[in-house]
């Protein structure tokens, strides 16, 4: 099947900036164009930039009809792996294309859409904006100067300003929620609020209440209204934190808020348009929780217009003397310095839990070194006696309170893998259900405590 989008790309993903060293990322920018072209409202015409726009007669309509036998929300156009796809929603007298009503289907620039007695054409393009290599060395509170920083602070810094919604992908730790705050920031959105959802810590049967709120009375001690994150951010931004943990029930739900912008709060009948931007993050595989049916696809797509890979502290350790510094000065500690033998010491570490795990490192080592100074000595002493990498590479991991050894003749990934899985197991045994103490123990926050749990020991 030929590919409908109407320009050639550049050896880059539809709608994955991938990073790389010193190169130019190239961003897509899609603009749909719909023309009423007959019915009451010909001549009406809609250019959304984007990769989605909704035809309907509510208000939260981009091309908005005036048409008894056009439902609210009555179909969209989306671009999605290398296509245009056109796609009813639920609409109570349906979509026409050629003749055929149609539920899902790839249609082609030029292609005239028909809604109740509307005909609509469709004519998109697509235009690859370069996007070149920041010349800061920070993005907000993110700090880096290494050429994958560069290229991810100039693609952040491109996309900020758009309305596009952004899936931040990375491991735990590697600052999301930062550089979400980081955007919402440089938007024009930034006089509005930014509210959080961390959706892997909230309870699940009180998720949907914190997403769209409720009304009063809408159930047992409900003596008042309250606002979901929607209606709180209105006219700023929402930022939904590991978007992978929310229960595969309540996603058709947040997907038809997407799709409409409207939110309905529990015990109400009553549709509420919000105006917000969403960026999500997520620390998981979401297409592949695609392919295994844990994650809508539809879903899926309608939050990664635009893919923000955040990059591990291993995959940048020159920037470790940087990110180091400045999370000593954020910690009150900006008369403490790292010894050059320290700063080698921590560029020889993994970090798997990345920033997070060095900050935690860095502010104990601050709290407990006899002078304002920082050496190896001090490090190694708060570090786990279990872990020892041999001159070669080869790895002997000891498991916590044993002397067995795992994995001796393991590459360090997998050793290193076999290791977490048992240290967590001893983590569990220790501290039971008392995860904060666990957190304080490890020297993580407590929702890697939870992360890694779920992880190693479901």
């Amino acid at each position: 099947m030929a590919n409908h989008f109407p320009s050639v790309a550049p050896p880059a993903a539809e709608i994955t900036a991938t990073l790389g060293p010193a190169e130019v990322v190239h961003f897509p920018l899609h603009h749909i164009e719909l023309v009423v072209t007959d019915g009451r409202d010909k001549g009406a015409v809609c250019k959304v930039s984007g990769l989605r726009a909704t035809i309907g007669t509510g208000a939260g309509s981009d091309l908005r009809v005036h048409d008894k036998r056009v439902s609210r929300c009555h179909c969209e156009v989306v671009a999605r792996d290398g296509f245009y796809v056109l796609r009813d929603l639920g609409s109570k007298n349906g979509t026409m294309l050629n003749g055929l009503r149609i539920f899902e289907v790839v249609i082609a620039p030029g292609s005239t859409v028909t809604v109740g007695t509307q005909a609509i054409r469709f004519a998109p393009s697509l235009k690859w904006v370069p996007t070149f290599p920041s010349t800061d060395d920070h993005f907000g509170e993110l700090v880096g100067a290494t050429d994958v920083m560069a290229q991810t602070f100039g693609l952040m810094g491109r996309i900020a300003s758009s309305d596009l919604t952004v899936l931040i992908h990375g491991e735990t730790g590697t600052g999301k929620e930062l550089a979400a705050r980081a955007m919402h920031d440089r938007s024009k959105r930034s006089d509005a609020p930014l509210v959080v959802l961390d959706c892997a810590t909230a309870a699940p049967q009180f998720i949907e209440d914190m997403l769209f709120g409720h009304v009063k009375g809408a159930f047992t001690g409900a003596t008042e209204g309250t606002l979901g994150a929607f209606e709180e951010a209105r006219g700023g931004t929402v930022f939904l934190d590991e978007v992978g943990e929310l229960p595969l029930e309540l996603q058709p739900k947040l997907l038809r808020v997407l799709e409409r912008r409207e939110v309905t709060r529990l015990g109400s009948h009553k549709n509420q348009r919000v105006d917000v931007r969403v960026i999500a993050a997520t620390h998981r595989d979401l297409a592949e929780m695609v392919r295994i049916g844990t994650f809508r696809e539809d879903l899926y797509y309608r939050l990664v217009e635009v893919m923000l890979p955040l990059p591990p502290l291993r995959q940048r350790q020159d920037d470790l003397p940087r990110v180091s510094r400045a999370l000593l000065d954020r910690a009150g500690h900006d008369d403490v310095t790292l010894t050059d033998d320290a700063q080698a010491y921590l560029k020889a570490q993994s970090w798997p839990g990345n920033v997070r795990e060095l900050r935690n490192v860095l502010r104990r080592a601050a709290a407990l070194a006899d002078s304002k100074v920082i050496d190896s000595a001090l490090l190694e002493g708060l570090a786990s006696p279990n872990l020892a990498v041999g001159g070669t590479g080869a790895v002997a991991l000891r498991v916590a309170g044993s002397d067995e050894l795992l994995g001796e003749d393991l590459c360090i990934r997998d050793a290193t893998e076999q290791y977490r899985k048992a240290y967590i197991d001893r983590i569990v045994e220790r501290f039971g259900d008392d995860l904060d103490a666990a957190a304080d123990h490890v020297g993580v926050h407590i929702k890697s405590i939870q992360r890694l749990i779920r992880h190693y020991r479901s």
